[in-house]
């Protein structure tokens, strides 16, 4: 089964609300400690590499 490529807007609006979310994340939590920097990283690892990967085979 073959898969869409991601488009621009696609990828703007995913890698925006990325950001949004790690900002409300950064904000209100009430320290910033291990667990929250590995879940950032590991969501932007989860967001980025597929993004990467569709917008490199273009």
């Amino acid at each position: 089964m073959a898969r869409r490529k991601i488009t621009t807007s696609q990828a703007i609006c995913i890698i925006s609300l990325w950001f949004i979310l790690c900002y409300l994340m950064l904000t209100y939590s009430k320290n910033i400690d291990f667990y929250t920097v590995f879940v950032i990283v590991a969501s932007a690892i989860i967001v980025f590499v597929p993004i990467c990967k569709s917008r490199k085979n273009k």
